[in-house]
């Protein structure tokens, strides 16, 4: 195999193809490579790029991105919901998962799909969205289901060119060349967009979300990327559009030059269990304070002569919808508390049952598949058509209104809670075998008001 040469050639020609998807909008990007295959040994294991990249190393260690492979409530739901398909569309579906969560992996050839034995994955592979899979991208063919085109070098000995936001880095492990592509939110949206890869179905659209927008304006001082937020976030640094997103000065590299910024690598999400299952005691706590910070809770008095309540929630921090990603799965909740003046419980609604589950009556935000004829489904293979879908858009608003069944009194209390959990445990409790969970409930944001 001719092994790359890095010269100032091969760094132009990178760097170009990073710039003209940009200057083309993505949509006019051609297929170029639509079934790309590479060798396994093309790629450097993370371990190497900690010897020159520690910090950055430590916060994607145990990130959502490095544990998307290990991930045990990924691994054992999806596996369950593979069992007992007997349509071949269902089954490819199901069988896909692998391409986000084991890029490297499908990529070099195993796994391939999701029933392949995974514990047999490579070790490089098995680290999930790693260093080399990220950097080595200088393309893309198609904005969902994990689009990037990449152009690793040949390992250790050769490793080729690394992207990244900077033009003037002169590393001594590698060459590197700016790439515009790696400051996009394009670069998210490949994985961060997921169709039905047999029916189309927009299954996971967060980057859709965020392209829609006002966060996608053209005034650079209203702009913020997926990276604007995800990347400036670390401890004690919410970075959510209702708080500040302080730049995060230091070194991309050790003994490397200082930068005004470098972006952070910790990549929580909202997702403060897994992190946690896995021994992090510092990422379930940014889960959690990000979620804190993405949405406020107003109550709506005004028809309480009606014996109606009426409750505003507003997306004030999150680029997308809440919730986002697999929304089917994910739960955010209103629950709703109402007291007499002697403190004897007259309403509720989105109160867990002795299972952990929610009620049929809770106020959820969430999507809804359905089947192709207006049933709705719980497994997402099966998903031929979006039947519901009340999330709650970027600096958007949700009013409910809840009608009791008398009036309230005077001293009555009114508590409402907006909470947050990463899969039903409901699913959770059909998975055979050991039980999971329960997974942590977060509270969002919470009010109340005394009559």
């Amino acid at each position: 195999m001719k092994k790359q040469v890095c010269n100032h050639n091969t760094i132009f020609k990178a760097v170009i193809l990073a710039i003209v998807p940009a200057v083309l909008g993505w949509g006019a990007v051609a297929l170029s490579n639509p079934t790309q295959t590479l060798d396994l040994d093309r790629f450097i294991d993370p371990e190497t790029c900690a010897g020159c990249h520690y910090e950055i190393f430590e916060q994607w260690s145990n990130s959502m991105h490095n544990l998307a492979h290990k991930d045990p409530v990924y691994n054992r739901v999806a596996n369950f919901l593979r069992q007992g398909l007997f349509d071949q569309a269902e089954i490819d579906e199901a069988e896909s998962c692998v391409k986000c969560h084991t890029p490297v992996g499908v990529i070099t050839g195993f796994p391939e799909k999701l029933s392949d034995d995974l514990s047999k994955t490579p070790a490089i592979a098995a680290h999930g969205i790693q260093c080399d899979y990220c950097h080595s991208a200088v393309d893309v063919q198609k904005m969902f289901n994990n689009g990037l085109v990449l152009e690793p070098g040949y390992g250790e000995d050769d490793p080729g060119i690394k992207h990244g936001p900077f033009d003037d880095a002169e590393p001594d492990f590698h060459e590197a060349a700016y790439s515009p592509l790696h400051e996009s939110a394009e670069f998210c949206g490949t994985c961060h967009d997921v169709k039905h890869v047999t029916f189309g179905t927009d299954l996971e659209t967060t980057y859709t979300e965020w392209k829609n927008s006002p966060y996608n304006s053209d005034d650079p001082d209203e702009r913020i990327t997926c990276q604007g937020c995800h990347m400036y976030q670390r401890p004690g640094v919410p970075a959510t559009a209702t708080t500040e997103r302080p730049e995060n000065p230091g070194s991309a590299a050790d003994y490397s030059m200082e930068r005004p910024h470098i972006f952070t690598h910790y990549f929580v999400g909202a997702n403060s269990g897994v992190p946690a299952s896995f021994g992090d005691s510092e990422k379930p706590d940014m889960a959690k304070a990000r979620l804190q910070h993405a949405a406020n809770l107003d109550l709506d008095l005004s028809n309480l002569d009606k014996n109606q309540l009426g409750i505003i929630v507003s997306n004030t921090g999150a680029g997308h919808s809440l919730p986002t990603g697999l929304a089917d799965m994910r739960q955010m909740w209103l629950e709703v508390i109402i007291q007499d003046k002697n403190g004897t419980r007259i309403f509720e609604t989105g109160i867990l049952d002795d299972k952990k589950e929610l009620p049929e009556n809770t106020l959820i935000y969430r999507t809804v598949f359905g089947d192709g004829k207006g049933n709705p489904v719980l497994n997402l293979a099966k998903a031929r058509e979006v039947l519901h879908d009340n999330r709650i858009p970027a600096k958007g608003q949700a009013k409910e209104m809840i009608t009791l069944d008398r009036a309230l009194e005077k001293g009555s209390e009114i508590q409402v809670r907006l909470l947050y959990r990463s899969m039903p445990q409901k699913v959770l409790n059909l998975l055979p075998g050991e039980p999971l969970g329960p997974l942590p409930v977060v509270e969002m944001v919470r009010t109340s008001h005394t009559l």
